[in-house]
């Protein structure tokens, strides 16, 4: 029998279980697919303890890229041997074999591998609306961008560079400085060591930023407040440190705005979702954005995987390997 990861209640890496599952043949608007990778998210830590809440027991894992090994009634685009990846709804990528709606896939272009696939998809997806459709970005503007380092900061660093943007990204260490320089960050801060917003006031000469990416949260969120230009935006995508306390209006001084995006809002709709996968494909199939997998684990090794993540010990993207 296929194996996957399942979760029966919320909590710590150790809730998660690997168990023999039955896959029963497609139904109307699914396929049925076999994982060759699966990608590790933060939001899958999320989904884990509870803070985004759904039903259980349950599967876990929204990133994969796999092979589709049957298909059923009513699915017109895909077939049998198609390549394809995907990151959304429902949760349940952490399986050797699944069936899911068609609806999130995306064919893999040939000369992309299908690991590379599964590391890029939420996150490359992630980095294209938070800088061509959140903020579109203009050659010569700089851009504050936390968690450098991380699976969305590397891809971000190129993304940006290619864009020919000044970044300033924040890391935790300086072998995480070193890399998201290697990567494109035109300036690195250790958010630990040194003060955020005087840095950033140095680097820019006192113009500060137009826009803050930010997927810490609690830990960084008034700062990269305090570093936005009148009219400023900042974008809060995620809490890796944990949720931003209740925020009064007041706090936006400079008629700063503020947004808290979603990537599955973008792709709710189908011609966004294609729009926005043939753009990363594009930039990655040129070279402009490379995609390193930094770790590697087994589905087995889930536990593991997670724990690595949550202290911080994982650089760029991580996969499971069935």
């Amino acid at each position: 029998m296929p194996k996957a990861i399942r979760i029966e209640q919320t909590g710590g890496p150790e809730v998660m279980k690997l168990v023999d599952v039955e896959v029963g043949p497609p139904g109307p608007g699914e396929v049925q697919l076999r994982n060759h990778a699966i990608g590790l998210n933060y939001i899958d830590v999320y989904f884990r303890t509870g803070l985004y809440p759904m039903p259980l027991p349950a599967g876990i894992g929204l990133e994969g890229a796999g092979v589709i090994t049957a298909v059923g009634a009513g699915v017109q685009n895909f077939k049998v041997g198609d390549r394809v990846a995907y990151c959304d709804r429902p949760p349940g990528s952490y399986a050797e074999l699944r069936n899911m709606p068609a609806a999130p896939l995306v064919k893999v272009p040939k000369g992309i591998a299908l690991d590379t696939a599964a590391a890029m998809m939420l996150k490359g997806m992630t980095v294209q609306y938070l800088f061509r459709r959140t903020y579109k970005l203009q050659r010569g503007q700089t851009i504050l961008f936390h968690a450098a380092a991380g699976g969305v900061g590397l891809i971000a660093m190129q993304w940006a560079k290619a864009l020919g943007v000044t970044v300033i990204g924040t890391v935790g260490s300086e072998a995480k400085a070193k890399l998201a320089r290697q990567f494109g960050a035109d300036h690195t801060i250790l958010y630990n060591q040194e003060n955020i917003v005087e840095r950033v006031r140095e680097i820019t000469r006192g113009e500060m930023v137009p826009v803050v990416y930010d997927s810490v949260g609690k830990d960084t969120f008034q700062a990269s407040l305090d570093c936005l230009q009148p009219f400023g935006l900042m974008v809060s995508f995620g809490n890796a440190s944990g949720p931003v306390p209740p925020l009064p209006l007041t706090a936006l001084k400079g008629s700063l705005y503020i947004t808290r995006p979603s990537l599955m809002a973008h792709t709710a709709r189908r011609e966004n979702l294609e729009d926005m996968s043939a753009d990363l494909f594009r930039m990655v199939s040129s070279g402009k954005v490379k995609i390193e997998i930094d770790q590697r684990y087994a589905l087995a090794d889930a536990v593991k995987a997670h724990q690595d993540l949550e202290s911080r010990r994982t650089t760029g993207s991580t996969v499971l390997i069935p």
